[in-house]
């Protein structure tokens, strides 16, 4: 049995079968029954990988699901837009780093979904981004 010591990603884990503790009927009765939450764990206690498992699931990776709770919870596996900024491995202490990240998401993000010539703004770049999403 592999075991995913600082592995992050739902779909590696699944794909080159590593142990995987299955909550995803928590996951469907987050989603399906919830309205905002505020996530607060400490340190390695799974954030990212319930991130990483939420993207999967509204991206409609059902195959990735195969022999979970979801797969006989949820009935319809839509695909939606999924924005996902990753801040793992940056060194927040170095002044611009923030930005910098934040300016190459958007960036990627208006090449998908297209840049509007009225906003310079990053904030809203941002919402026009999701409202052509």
């Amino acid at each position: 049995m592999k075991f995913p010591i600082g592995i992050q990603s739902f779909e590696k884990m699944i794909t080159e079968g590593y142990c995987y503790v299955d909550k995803t009927d928590l996951l469907y009765q987050l989603v399906k029954e919830g309205a905002i939450y505020f996530l607060s764990r400490p340190r390695r206690f799974g954030k990212s990988l319930l991130v990483s498992t939420l993207k999967n699931y509204f991206l409609g990776k059902k195959e990735l699901f195969k022999g979970l709770a979801i797969e006989k919870l949820e009935t319809e596996w839509k695909e939606y837009p999924v924005f996902h900024i990753d801040f793992n491995g940056s060194n927040f202490t170095v002044p611009g780093t923030l930005e910098d990240i934040l300016e190459g998401t958007i960036k990627g993000w208006e090449r998908e979904y297209g840049k509007s010539q009225d906003y310079t703004d990053i904030g809203k770049r941002f919402a026009y981004v999701l409202k052509q999403a």
